[in-house]
């Protein structure tokens, strides 16, 4: 706690020394990059300046001691997790994780007649990223797909960090597009803490038109949106009745066939049996 209390005790002293926040990103499980942005115009001595990391009030992440590395006060989820680049004045965070996200500050003290004076300060606002999925759409119809019925679709997207802003469906036919707005389900993993999204959209089959369906994930400002594959779907409403039409002409044709053809074996029979009865008479 010896570093803390000291950082605390000269920011105490010197409340004039402000630190500005520099917004970092890193992907999940790589190396962050967090520079104290020391000019050193002075260049003053490495051994003669205390450089320390630290998360918050309380974990210190990295500690140089007038040169030399010091792990005594290190939190221990950071032993081993850390190197410091001197000629640049930056801390490598490796493999970061999402807990790792938060705010770090960088110290420098110099040694003034052997008392360390704080000499700069700079923060770091670390943000972690993990990519999701290409948005995935999945039938949920069953069966054939018929004029005026409804079409259920879902969307989905897995494993990505931060939470994404939004999940919409784009829809297009005929120089026409819009947006329907609908709910995104959000799920987070216990142990990874990955985010996972979907969405569902019922609408009436669409006829007689090509539409394409896509969906978007809107994930920020800075960090764009992912966009799936698009579902083309074209039903020619017209086509079906033709084929039942041209299905029901042949059969109507053949019932009037065998009517006419019964119709003429029983007159026939008729025939015949009149010229009997006559006959028998006659004899």
């Amino acid at each position: 706690m010896e570093v803390c209390i000291s950082f605390l005790y000269a920011m105490i002293l010197l409340p004039g020394i402000a630190a500005s926040v520099h917004q970092v990103k890193s992907f999940l499980n790589h190396t962050a990059y967090l520079s104290c942005y020391f000019p050193n115009s002075q260049k003053t001595d490495i051994k003669d300046l205390r450089v320390f990391w630290q998360k918050g009030d309380v974990e210190v992440v990295h500690e140089v001691y007038y040169g030399q590395e010091k792990h005594d006060n290190l939190s221990p989820k950071y032993i081993n997790r850390t190197k410091m680049d001197m000629d640049k004045w930056t801390l490598q965070l490796l493999n970061a994780r999402i807990v790792d996200e938060g705010q770090y500050t960088c110290i420098i003290q110099h040694r003034d007649k052997g008392s360390p004076k704080v000499i700069h300060t700079s923060e770091c606002l670390l943000h972690i990223i993990a990519n999701y999925s290409q948005p995935e759409i999945a039938w949920l119809h069953t069966g054939e797909l018929k004029p005026n019925e409804y079409l259920n679709l879902s969307c989905s997207s897995s494993g990505g960090y931060p939470e994404p802003k939004q999940m919409t469906w784009l829809i297009s036919y005929e120089n026409t597009t819009y947006r329907p707005m609908h709910h995104m389900d959000v799920s987070q993993d216990a142990v990874t803490k990955l985010y996972n999204v979907t969405s569902k959209l019922n609408i009436t089959v669409p006829t007689n038109t090509l539409t394409n369906i896509t969906c978007l994930l809107h994930l920020g400002e800075q960090l764009g949106s992912l966009a799936s594959v698009p579902l083309g779907i074209e039903i020619q409403v017209e086509e079906m009745e033709q084929v039942k039409i041209n299905f029901f002409g042949p059969l109507i044709a053949v019932i009037i066939l065998i009517t006419l053809l019964l119709g003429f074996v029983i007159l026939k029979n008729r025939n015949i049996s009149s010229t009997n009865q006559s006959v028998s008479l006659a004899v």
